[in-house]
C-alpha cells in the first residue's frame, strides 16, 4: 500500500486538477509531498525501530497510513489533500523503514531469501502497479477511491498484525540523535523541494539555487554531527561493508531504471498508440504480475545457491528488456510490447529479493532497522531521481529533435516522442548496465565470501 501510493496518484493528477480547479503544477505536489516526507523521515523511523522495537513502529505507521488514506479520499480542497498525504507519508515511512528489518529479525538465514522475496515482491508490486491499477480504477470510479482502496486493506492488516506479529525481540533503547534527524530531514526536504520546483520554474532561479545550497549545508552538517555523537542516526562505518554498499547502489540504479519505464510507458501507450487508460493499465500490469510470482521463487533459490549469482542473472534480464524498449516503435505489436513488460518484471523478480537479502544480512542485528531504512530510502530516492531524470531526458531529446522547446506530448507528431523515448531508454540501458557490471565484478572477485550472520 505504501509504495503503491507513491505511484498510483500520477495517472489521477489530471482528474484531481480538474475536480479541485487547480493548475497541473499544483496538483503535482500531491505526489511530491508524499515522497519528500518519506525520504526525510526514513532513517529516523529506522533508528526508532532499532531503539523501541520494529513491530511497535510498524503498527503505529499502519494506523497513520490508514487514517491518511481515509482523509485523502474526500474531495475537499488541495490543502486537505496535501495534509492527508503528509499523514499518509508519516505512516508509510514508519512501515517502509522497518518491514525488511522485521523479516530479517524473525527468519533464520536459510529462509530469509524466500521471506524477503515475498515482501519485496509486494513492495515492488505497489511501486510499479500504480499506473496500471490507477488507470483501471479511474475508468469506473472517482479519484478518491484510489486512496480509499487502502482503508479496508489497512484495517485487515491491523487486525491480522495484532494476531500474527510477535513481540519485538531486539530493542536497543538508544537515545535518538535529534539534531542528526533534524538536519537529515532538512537536507532531504530542501533538496527535493528544489528539484521539483526547479522542474517548474527553472534551475537557475535564485530560489532554487538557494534551496540547493541550503541542502548542501544541511548535508555537510549532518555528516559532521554523525561523526561526533555517541549514538548517530546513521553509522557511516556500515558503508565499509562492500556487500551492503554495492547492493544499495545497485538497488538505487535499478529503481531509477524502472521509473524511466514508469514515466514513459503511459505516454507511449495512451498518446502515441491511442489506447484507453484501462487497456493501457492492463498491459502495464504484466510487470507486477510476473514479478510478484517470480520474486518468492528467486528468494528460495537464493537461499540454496547464494544471492549474488541470482542477483546478477536478474540484472542481465533487466538489461535485455531495456534493449527491447529501445527497439519499440509505433509498429511494434502490442503483444510483443506486453511480453517485454512482463520480461522486465521477470528480471526484477529475480533481482530484488536476493539483493535485499545481501543488504539485510550484511549488518549486525542491532542495525537491522537503520539498514531497512537505508534500503527503503534508496528505493524512494531511485523513484524520485527516475521520475525527474527521465522527464528531463525525454523532453530534452524531444526538443533537440523538434528544434524547439518541448515540455509535453505533441499531438499529431508521434515521431518526436518516439525519438525522445529511444534516447531515454538508451540512458536507462546504460544505468542498468552499470549495475550489472558492479554486480558482475563482485561476483568474480568474491564468489564464495560468507555474509555476516551466516552460521
Amino acid at each position: 500500500m505504501s509504495t503503491l501510493d507513491a505511484s498510483i496518484v500520477n495517472i489521477a493528477l489530471p482528474v484531481i486538477s480538474r475536480d479541485l480547479s487547480i493548475p497541473m503544477n499544483q496538483a503535482e505536489w500531491v505526489v511530491s509531498i508524499y515522497l519528500i516526507v518519506i525520504c526525510a523521515l526514513l532513517l529516523l523511523f529506522g533508528k526508532l525501530g532499532d531503539s523501541l522495537g520494529k513491530i511497535n513502529v510498524f503498527r503505529t505507521g499502519t494506523l497513520l497510513f490508514v487514517l491518511g488514506s481515509l482523509l485523502a479520499g474526500f474531495n475537499g480542497n488541495l490543502y486537505l489533500l496535501l495534509s492527508a498525504r503528509v499523514v499518509q507519508a508519516l505512516g508509510a515511512s514508519m512501515t517502509m523503514a522497518n518491514n525488511n528489518g522485521i523479516i530479517t529479525e524473525i527468519f533464520p538465514l536459510n529462509e530469509r531469501g524466500r521471506a524477503l522475496g515475498m515482501i519485496g515482491s509486494f513492495v515492488a508490486l505497489g511501486a510499479i502497479a500504480g499506473p496500471g491499477l490507477g488507470g483501471m480504477m479511474l475508468s469506473h470510479l472517482p479519484w478518491g477511491y484510489i486512496f480509499w482502496l487502502n482503508v479496508p486493506i489497512g484495517v485487515i492488516t491491523i487486525i491480522v498484525g495484532q494476531v500474527i506479529l510477535p513481540a519485538d525481540k531486539i530493542k536497543t533503547r538508544e537515545k535518538i540523535d535529534r539534531f542528526g534527524s533534524l538536519t537529515m530531514a532538512l537536507f532531504m526536504a530542501s533538496m527535493f523541494v528544489g528539484i521539483f520546483l526547479g522542474q517548474e520554474i527553472g534551475f537557475t532561479k535564485p530560489l532554487i539555487l538557494g534551496l540547493i545550497a541550503f541542502a548542501l549545508i544541511m548535508g555537510l552538517t549532518f555528516i559532521h554531527i554523525e561523526n561526533h555523537v555517541a549514538n548517530p542516526l546513521l553509522q557511516f562505518s556500515l558503508f565499509q561493508n562492500g556487500d551492503f554498499t554495492l547492493s544499495l547502489l545497485c538497488g538505487f540504479l535499478i529503481f531509477v531504471t524502472n521509473f524511466f519505464f514508469n514515466v514513459i510507458s503511459p505516454f507511449y501507450l495512451e498518446n502515441a498508440r491511442g489506447l484507453k487508460p484501462n487497456l493501457a493499465g492492463l498491459i502495464l500490469m504484466a510487470y507486477p504480475i510476473v514479478q510478484v510470482i517470480i520474486a518468492p521463487i528467486a528468494g528460495t533459490i537464493s537461499d540454496r545457491v547464494g544471492p549474488e549469482l541470482i542477483t546478477f542473472c536478474g540484472l542481465i534480464l533487466i538489461l535485455m528488456s531495456q534493449l527491447g524498449y529501445m527497439l519499440t516503435d509505433l509498429t511494434t505489436s502490442l503483444w510483443l510490447f506486453t511480453a517485454i513488460v512482463g520480461f522486465v518484471g521477470f528480471g526484477n523478480g529475480i533481482f530484488q529479493a536476493p539483493n535485499n537479502t545481501i543488504v539485510m544480512s550484511a549488518v549486525e542485528p542491532e542495525n537491522l532497522g537503520i539498514a531497512g531504512g537505508m534500503n527503503a530510502l534508496v528505493r524512494n530516492l531511485g523513484m524520485v531521481v527516475g521520475v525527474s531524470f527521465s522527464t528531463t531526458v525525454l523532453f530534452s531529446a524531444m526538443s533537440h529533435y523538434k528544434g524547439a522547446k518541448v515540455t509535453t506530448y505533441i499531438n499529431g507528431q508521434p515521431d518526436v516522442f518516439i525519438y525522445g523515448m529511444h534516447v531515454s531508454f538508451l540512458i536507462a540501458t546504460i544505468i542498468c548496465a552499470i549495475a550489472a557490471l558492479i554486480t558482475g565484478y563482485r561476483l568474480i572477485k568474491r564468489p564464495t565470501r560468507p555474509m555476516k550472520g551466516e552460521s
